[in-house]
């Protein structure tokens, strides 16, 4: 996401930002046109699952997710009276859980309504360390899928993923690398490894998982070099915006930004307004 859209972001959340009496709270229906849901009876179902997370608490359902009415305008120069919620930050932060997070808008919400403070740097340095945990998760999930087809073609998965890391940082081992960035030899090294390389990984895996079965490879060489093709070219692109991917320096661990923001939530759930 780039800088421009994020402060828009932060920006729009601001401005239909409501309180009475000392406690914040938003309009479901402002949320529903911010997050781009565009019927609403869709948005309403993710507001429906976000309240279903408070009904097996001992909170009360009608303190954070209170029905309302809202004027909108209908026709020419009319208005009607239609469904609406009060949000409060912590019913937001839920509804922003249930969204769907491939919109930029809910990723950079989650982050919004998770930070205590109202400083725009922290709220997006938050995004930016979710973005980076998504990523790396969904790399996890490739390469799960890259482990399942060599296996079951009876071909070496660490090897393959080797010279695929070789190709990406080009000709250095997966070894060298962790060396390099100071990253433990029993961590995997995309722990450490900056959004952007995640991603490419990622990338690269895809292809290869494609490749496999489109052209029928089954043998460890085979794979082998379709993966470093692969990984090679994702370094090209990489060069050619000006990013050699040896060169970047390593990235907090993963795991424990990961930690770190989910223990965020916890407190937001434990220090919310009454």
């Amino acid at each position: 996401m780039k800088k421009t859209h994020s402060n828009q972001l932060f920006e729009k959340l601001e401005n239909i930002r409501n309180e009475i009496e000392g406690v914040e709270y938003w309009s479901a229906r402002d949320l529903q046109e911010l997050f781009n849901y565009t019927q609403w009876r869709n948005f309403e179902k993710v507001i429906q699952k976000a309240a279903i997370s408070i009904e097996n608490t001992s909170e009360s359902l009608e303190l954070h997710f209170a029905e309302v009415s809202k004027l909108i305008e209908h026709g020419k120069g009319g208005q009607r009276e239609v469904k609406d919620y009060a949000l409060t930050r912590y019913a937001c932060y839920l509804v922003a859980q249930n969204g769907d997070p491939s919109k930029d808008e809910i990723a950079f919400a989650q982050s919004y309504f998770a930070t205590q403070t109202r400083k725009q740097e922290l709220v997006e340095k938050r995004y930016l360390e979710s973005e980076r945990i998504m990523a790396r998760g969904k790399l996890t999930e490739t390469e799960k899928v890259l482990s399942e087809l060599v296996n079951q073609r009876n071909a070496n998965f660490g090897y393959i993923r080797a010279m695929g890391d070789k190709a990406l940082f080009g000709g250095l081992t997966t070894g060298q690398m962790k060396e390099k960035l100071n990253v433990p030899q029993n961590k995997p090294i995309a722990d450490y490894l900056q959004t952007t390389l995640i991603k490419g990984k990622d990338f690269a895996a895809s292809l290869t998982n494609d490749n496999i079965k489109m052209k029928d490879l089954n043998t460890t060489p085979d794979i082998a070099d379709e993966h470093s093709i692969n990984n090679d070219e994702v370094r090209q692109l990489l060069i050619r915006r000006g990013i050699v991917p040896e060169e970047l320096p390593a990235a907090e661990d993963a795991k424990k930004v990961k930690r770190r923001l989910s223990s965020e939530g916890k407190k937001l759930i434990s220090k919310r307004k009454k």
